[in-house]
């Protein structure tokens, strides 16, 4: 089975730490707000194109939807998130469900993308890191890995029932960002003194002055390079001028 994805990071449970691609982002930016897991999957599926059955059925067989699980290696919340891994994933609190799930859903589905949509590969990955399926050239000869394959995939055909109740989460959806509000604020500012097309008007106006003001600093520049130049070459004809080199001579 193969599908698309988009964005996401390295590393879970064993495997190595996450790449950059998550590095700046921070779940826990958003306002709070109350959600169901079935609304946080939802999400998740929607902010990363993951089919939700995927999701639902790392999660089912991660921790069986336990958002307080902690494993024997120190994997956190109901997606099994190591902790430094969480940190480039920009989760704060991995016993948030709502931080965890983005974070784990993330980072699949920049394993579907790695491995061109093959949903075994991926999970081997989230697994057993995607060094050891680089390092075998496919899903690692690990029983371990190669039952968390099966399982996963049997859950995902099968139909996965989700417990009940709801959650304080930090939704994206659900609230708007930190930054938008801001963004809000100083737009209604903005509106008050002057309306946002004058804004944006303004704003290519002074773009165009900048712009004219740079082309007459390199037009200045390239006259007074021509100015040497030419002043260079007046004095080598001098120089070699017979008028010159005798009166130079006398």
């Amino acid at each position: 089975m193969r599908v698309n994805a988009i964005q996401g990071t390295d590393a879970m449970g064993t495997q190595t730490a996450a790449s950059s691609v998550g590095q700046g982002e921070d779940f826990s930016s958003y306002l709070q707000t109350t959600a169901s897991l079935e609304e946080i999957f939802t999400e998740a599926a929607n902010t990363y194109h993951v089919p939700k059955d995927l999701i639902k059925a790392i999660a089912k067989a991660e921790s069986d939807f336990n958002p307080n699980a902690t494993s024997g290696a120190g994997a956190q919340g109901i997606m099994q998130l190591m902790p430094a891994t969480a940190r480039e994933l920009g989760v704060t609190d991995s016993y948030d469900p709502y931080q965890n799930i983005m974070g784990g859903t993330k980072y699949i589905s920049q394993m579907l993308e790695k491995y061109n949509g093959n949903v075994s590969l991926a999970l081997a990955a989230y697994n057993a890191g995607s060094n050891n399926v680089e390092k075998y050239g496919g899903i690692p000869p690990f029983e371990e890995t190669q039952n968390y394959v099966v399982k996963v995939t049997g859950y995902m055909n099968g139909g996965i029932e989700i417990p009940e109740g709801t959650y304080t989460v930090n939704s994206g959806v659900a609230a708007a960002s930190v930054q938008e509000v801001e963004d809000s604020y100083y737009r209604s500012i903005l509106e008050q003194l002057f309306s946002y097309e004058d804004y944006l008007k303004f704003i290519d106006m002074y773009t165009k002055i900048q712009e004219a003001q740079q082309r007459q600093v390199e037009e200045e520049q390239e006259k007074q390079e021509e100015k040497q130049s030419d002043s260079f070459l007046a004095y080598q004809e001098l120089k070699y001028s017979p008028v010159a080199m005798n009166l130079f001579g006398q």
